[in-house]
C-alpha cells in the first residue's frame, strides 16, 4: 500500500502540488487523471522518487520514502517495476536482454536462474519465443509488453505505468489494460497508472485520482464516475459526445 499525506511540490518558485492526500491499495489498478498542466506527471515522479517533495509524506507499506536508510532505499528500488511511455527499450538488445537487464544489475542469480524467470515473465505476457528479436521487429504493442515483463521480472510489490497505452491503437491498448489489471490482481501489485486515455479509466479504474491545478479535485471508481456530478471530472472525462451518449444512458438506467 502507497499512503501519500499532504504532499507538496514546486519548481522555481511555482507550486505544482498543493496538498494531495491519497492511498493506492494493493491488488487494485490506481489511475491518476486530469489535464495537462495538472500536475499528474509530478506527483507520479514523485512517488517513485524522482522528485523530492518540500513537504508531505510518502509511505510505502507504512515506511517513510524520505526516512529510508541506504540499505532501505536500495531495497526499495528493487521492489519497483516501471512501464515508461515509450516502452524505454534498449534498441540493440534482444528481448531477452531487455527484461533480463533488472536481474543483472540488482540480483546475483546464475544465468540458468535468470533466463527461467525471464522465459516465465515473457511467457505470462504471451511473448514466448521472441527471445531473440530486437524491438524494431516488434509491433508497438509487443513492445509494450516486453517494456511489462522487464518492470514484473523482479517481482516487484510496486508498479508504476506512465501513458501505457500512448502510441497504441484502440484495440491492443485495451489488450495493454487488462494484461496490467490480470498481473495486478494476480500478484496483488500496488499499480498506479497515470493515463489520459479514458477507456481505460472506465474498463480499469479501480480507484481513480482526479487531479486539477495540483489538487486532488475527486477520487472514485470508474462506477463513480459515470454518476458524479462534479463538473471538472464531468467536462475532462465525458469530452467526447460518445461518451456523453454512454454516461447519459447509465444515468436513466439506474434511476
Amino acid at each position: 500500500m502507497i499512503e501519500v499525506k499532504d504532499l507538496h511540490k514546486g519548481f522555481s518558485g511555482t507550486e505544482v502540488l498543493k496538498g494531495i492526500t491519497a492511498t493506492f491499495l494493493p491488488g487494485k489498478t490506481n489511475l491518476i487523471i486530469g489535464q495537462s498542466g495538472s500536475g499528474k506527471t509530478v506527483f507520479l515522479k514523485s512517488l517513485i522518487g524522482l522528485h523530492k517533495p518540500e513537504k508531505g509524506t510518502i509511505s510505502f507499506d507504512g515506511k517513510v520514502n524520505t526516512n529510508f536508510t541506504d540499505d532501505e532505499r536500495q531495497q526499495w528500488r528493487q521492489e519497483i517495476g516501471m512501464v515508461f511511455q515509450g516502452s524505454a527499450l534498449f534498441d540493440s538488445q534482444t528481448v531477452e536482454e531487455n527484461v533480463m537487464f533488472p536481474l543483472k544489475m540488482f540480483t546475483k542469480k546464475s544465468k540458468e536462474e535468470m533466463l527461467e524467470r525471464v522465459n516465465a515473465v515473457l511467457d505470462r505476457v504471451n511473448l514466448e519465443n521472441s527471445n531473440d528479436k530486437l524491438p524494431a521487429e516488434l509491433s508497438g504493442g509487443m513492445q509494450k509488453r516486453v517494456a511489462i515483463a522487464r518492470a514484473i521480472v523482479m517481482n516487484p510489490k510496486y508498479l508504476f505505468c506512465d501513458e501505457p497505452n500512448s502510441g497504441l491503437d484502440p484495440q491492443t491498448a485495451i489488450v495493454i489494460d487488462k494484461l496490467i489489471q490480470e498481473i495486478t490482481d494476480e500478484y496483488q501489485i500496488t499499480t498506479v497508472i497515470n493515463t489520459h486515455d479514458m477507456n481505460s479509466v472506465i474498463e480499469i479504474g479501480e480507484k481513480i485520482i482526479f487531479l486539477n491545478k495540483g489538487k486532488k479535485e475527486w477520487e472514485g471508481t470508474s462506477e463513480d464516475i459515470f454518476s458524479t456530478d462534479n463538473e471538472a471530472v464531468v467536462d475532462f472525462v465525458y469530452s467526447s459526445n460518445l461518451l456523453k451518449k454512454v454516461r447519459q444512458v447509465y444515468l436513466k438506467e439506474t434511476k
